[in-house]
C-alpha cells in the first residue's frame, strides 16, 4: 500500500513538472476572442444606407446583405451584416454617421442628423441582436445580453457646423466620438489630405477639443494633419483615438500616424485602431496608386479632348500593371510597429468596412477578423495581448474619457458668440 502511494505521488509530481501542451495559434486566437469580442472603431454601413436606399430601410434586410451587389453601381456587395458580424466575432461597433465633407456646413449638420436617425432606426429594428451603447458599462452589458453594442461616431468636424452648441446636442443624441476633419479642412482644423491653412488647430479648434473632453466625447484624430494631432494632444486631458488609421512608418500615406505621435500615446493613454483599407496598409499598393495617377495625368495631357483614348490607355496600363494586393500580414505589420513604438496598450481595430472597395486578402469583409488574430498569435502575441487589441484597450480608453469628463463637473461649457468667425 505504501509502495503504491509512493508510486502514485511520484507520477503526480512528474505530471505537474511536465509543461502543458502548447496551444496552436488558432486556439490562442479563439480563446482571446471568446473573452474579448472585437470592438471595431469604424464602419460605414450608415452611408451605404443613404447612398443605396436613401435611408428608406423598413424593408432592408441587415441579417444578410450578400445580395446587395445590384444596389451599387460597381456591383459591390456590402461588407457588413448580422451573420458576418457574428462570424467576425464583432461584439461592439462604432457606426460612422459620416456625410460628405463637400457639403456646406448647414447642410452637413442636417445630413448628419439624418444619419444619426437612420442608425438608431437600424439598431431598433434588430433589438435581439443590436443595442445602442453610450458608455463602457453599456458595452459590457450588451455582451452579457448576447448583443452587439452599437455606438455612433461623426466623421468630420463639418458635421457640427463649427458650432459648440451643435456639438453638445450631437452628444446628447448619443454620438460618442468626432473625427476632427475628413478629407477637407474645416474652418478651424487642417486635414491630412488638404492644403494646410491653419498650421494645426485654431484657437476655436483647441476649445472645441477641450469641450469634447469636458463632455466625454472622444477626440478622433484619423484624417487630421500631423500638426492637428499634436495640437489636440497638447490641449485635451482625455485619451484620444484614431478610429481607423495605420502606421506611417509602414505605409507613408498622410492618413497614417507618424512615430512622433505614436511616441506620445503612452502619456496620453490613446489608441490607434488599425484600419483595413489596402491603400493605407500596403506601401506597394500606395506606390501603385501614385503611379496610376501619374499615368492618368500623362494620358490626359497627351490626349486632350479625347476621353476615349485616355480611357483606353489607362485600361492598357492597368492590364500591364496589376494592383498589388494588401494582405493580413500587412495589417499585422502595422500592429507590430505600433506595439514597438507606443506599446501593446495603445492598439485597437477600426476596419473601415463599407467605406472602401475591399479589405485585405483574407479579410475582405467583417467576417475576417479571426484570421487576423490567428496571424498575430503566430507572431507570438499572447492571449492577453490579443484581448487588449480586440477590445480591452478600447474599453479602457472609454472609461478613462468618462472619468475625465466626470472630473470636469465644475468646468462650465465653452462658449463663443453666435455668428463669430471660427
Amino acid at each position: 500500500m505504501i509502495r503504491t502511494a509512493l508510486f502514485a505521488s511520484t507520477v503526480s509530481l512528474v505530471l505537474l513538472a511536465m509543461p502543458a501542451a502548447a496551444q496552436s495559434p488558432e486556439e490562442v486566437a479563439a480563446a482571446a476572442l471568446e473573452n474579448a469580442p472585437v470592438f471595431d472603431g469604424h464602419n460605414d454601413v450608415p452611408i451605404q444606407l443613404r447612398g443605396r436606399y436613401g435611408n428608406v430601410i423598413n424593408e432592408f434586410d441587415f441579417e444578410d446583405t450578400l445580395d446587395t451587389g445590384p444596389d451599387h453601381p460597381s456591383g459591390r456587395v456590402m461588407h457588413t451584416d448580422l451573420v458576418r458580424l457574428a462570424q467576425g466575432e464583432v461584439g461592439a461597433q462604432f457606426w460612422s454617421v459620416y456625410v460628405s465633407a463637400s457639403l456646406p456646413e448647414a447642410e452637413a449638420v442636417q445630413a448628419t442628423l439624418e444619419q444619426v436617425d437612420v442608425t438608431k432606426r437600424l439598431i431598433a429594428r434588430y433589438p435581439d441582436r443590436l443595442v445602442l451603447a453610450l458608455t463602457a458599462d453599456d458595452v459590457e452589458q450588451a455582451w452579457r445580453d448576447g448583443k452587439i453594442a452599437s455606438l455612433m461616431g461623426m466623421e468630420g468636424g463639418h458635421s457640427v457646423g463649427s458650432s459648440l452648441a451643435v456639438l453638445r446636442q450631437m452628444y446628447e443624441l448619443g454620438v460618442r466620438y468626432m473625427t476632427l476633419t475628413h478629407s477637407k479642412n474645416t474652418p478651424w482644423a487642417d486635414s491630412a489630405t488638404d492644403t494646410p491653412v491653419h498650421g494645426g488647430l485654431t484657437d476655436f479648434g483647441k476649445d472645441l477639443v477641450r469641450e469634447m473632453a469636458r463632455m466625454g466625447m472622444l477626440v478622433d484624430l484619423s484624417h487630421v494633419s500631423e500638426e492637428v494631432m499634436h495640437d489636440a494632444l497638447d490641449v485635451t486631458g482625455a485619451p484620444v483615438i484614431f478610429s481607423h488609421s495605420g502606421a506611417r512608418a509602414i505605409n507613408g500615406h498622410s492618413r497614417n500616424v507618424p512615430d512622433s505621435v505614436l511616441r506620445r500615446l503612452p502619456e496620453n493613454g490613446g489608441i490607434v485602431m488599425v484600419v483595413g483599407l489596402p491603400g493605407y496598409l500596403s506601401e506597394a499598393a500606395r506606390q501603385w496608386y501614385i503611379a496610376r495617377k501619374g499615368e492618368e495625368a500623362r494620358l490626359q495631357a497627351a490626349w486632350q479632348g479625347q476621353p476615349a483614348a485616355v480611357e483606353a490607355g489607362l485600361a492598357a496600363w492597368d492590364a500591364a500593371n496589376p494592383e498589388p494586393k494588401a494582405t493580413i500580414g500587412d495589417m499585422a505589420d502595422h500592429i507590430d510597429h505600433i506595439r514597438d513604438v507606443a506599446g501593446i496598450d495603445h492598439i485597437g481595430l477600426g476596419g473601415d468596412y463599407d467605406g472602401m472597395q475591399t479589405g485585405p486578402v483574407g479579410m475582405e469583409d467583417v467576417s475576417g477578423y479571426p484570421a487576423l488574430f490567428v496571424e498575430l498569435a503566430r507572431r507570438g502575441y499572447s492571449q492577453e495581448d490579443l484581448e487588449k487589441i480586440a477590445s480591452g484597450n478600447m474599453l479602457r480608453v472609454m472609461r478613462e474619457a468618462e472619468a475625465f469628463a466626470a472630473s470636469q463637473g465644475d468646468v462650465p461649457p465653452y462658449e463663443y458668440r453666435a455668428g463669430e468667425p471660427r
